[in-house]
C-alpha cells in the first residue's frame, strides 16, 4: 500500500481541498472530475474537518463548469492562444480543456506547485509558475508572444487586497494588450459575510476584497473594459 501524501499549507492554500473535495463527488450530476477525485484518495488529510456544506459543492461544481465553458469558447476562437490559470490549486482544468494547441500557465505558491507536481505529468504546452499572484514579476515567464490570452483565476480574488487586485489588473493589461480575464468575485457583503462560513471557519482563511459593481474596474486604468457578467444563483443547478 502506498503512502499517503502530507498536506502543509498556509490556511489560504488549505481552501484549495475545499475545491478539490466538492469536485471528487461521484454522485453530483452537475460536475464530477474523476482526477480530484483520485488525488483526494491519496492525500493525508482528515477532510471531514472541513464541514463542507452541500450548497458550497454546488457552488464550486457551478463554476467549474461556467469556467471550463468559457476557456473552451476562448479556444474555440484562438486555437493556439496562452491561458493563465492564477491560484490554479490542484485543478486539472489544462487536461479538461486541452485542444492539443493551447499553451498552458498554471502558477500558484510554491508549496502548492510542489504539491501539484507529485500528481500531474510534465507536457511540453503546460508549464508551472511557483509564485505569489501578487508578485507580479511572474508574468515575465510567460511567453505570450503576442497571441491572445485568456487569464482565469477561480477562488482567487476574494483572498486579495483591493490594491493587489487593482495592481494585478493593471499589470495584466501592461503585459499582455487586449487580454480577457475570468474570475470569480464576490460583493462587499459577501466578503465581510464569508468568514463566517463553516468551512473558513476551519482553515482559518481571511477574505480581502469584494466588489458591488464590477464597471467599477473600468475606472483603473483606460482601456480595461467590462465584457459581461454572470450571478450563479441564476444558472440551472441540474442538468436537463
Amino acid at each position: 500500500m502506498n503512502e499517503k501524501t502530507k498536506i502543509t499549507l498556509t490556511p489560504e492554500q488549505e481552501t484549495l481541498l475545499i475545491t478539490l473535495y466538492s469536485r471528487a463527488q461521484p454522485d453530483n450530476p452537475l460536475f464530477f472530475d474523476p482526477k480530484a477525485q483520485e488525488i483526494l484518495s491519496q492525500v493525508d488529510y482528515d477532510f471531514s474537518r472541513l464541514r463542507v456544506p452541500y450548497k458550497t459543492v454546488i457552488l464550486v461544481c457551478q463554476r467549474a463548469k461556467k469556467l471550463d465553458a468559457v476557456t473552451r469558447a476562448f479556444l474555440a476562437e484562438h486555437p493556439s492562444g496562452i491561458v493563465l490559470h492564477l491560484g490554479c490549486g490542484l485543478d486539472n482544468r489544462f487536461w479538461r480543456v486541452d485542444n492539443g494547441q493551447v499553451e498552458w500557465y498554471d502558477l500558484d505558491m510554491p508549496p502548492v506547485i510542489d504539491l501539484r507536481q507529485q500528481f500531474y505529468p510534465g507536457h511540453s504546452r503546460y508549464h508551472l509558475i511557483a509564485s505569489s499572484v501578487t508578485d507580479l514579476e511572474w508574468m515575465e515567464q510567460v511567453n505570450a508572444g503576442g497571441r491572445p490570452v485568456l487569464v482565469v483565476a477561480e477562488g482567487l480574488m476574494m483572498y486579495l487586497s483591493e490594491a493587489d487586485v487593482k495592481r494585478l489588473f493593471i499589470q495584466l493589461r501592461q503585459a499582455f494588450p487586449g487580454c480577457r480575464l475570468i474570475a470569480d468575485v464576490f460583493s462587499r457583503m459577501a466578503a465581510r459575510s464569508a468568514s463566517k462560513h463553516s468551512s473558513l471557519k476551519q482553515t482559518g482563511a481571511t477574505l480581502g476584497w469584494g466588489i458591488d459593481d464590477p464597471h467599477e474596474v473600468e475606472t483603473w486604468a483606460p482601456g480595461i473594459r467590462l465584457i459581461e457578467e454572470w450571478f450563479f444563483a441564476r444558472i440551472r443547478t441540474w442538468p436537463g
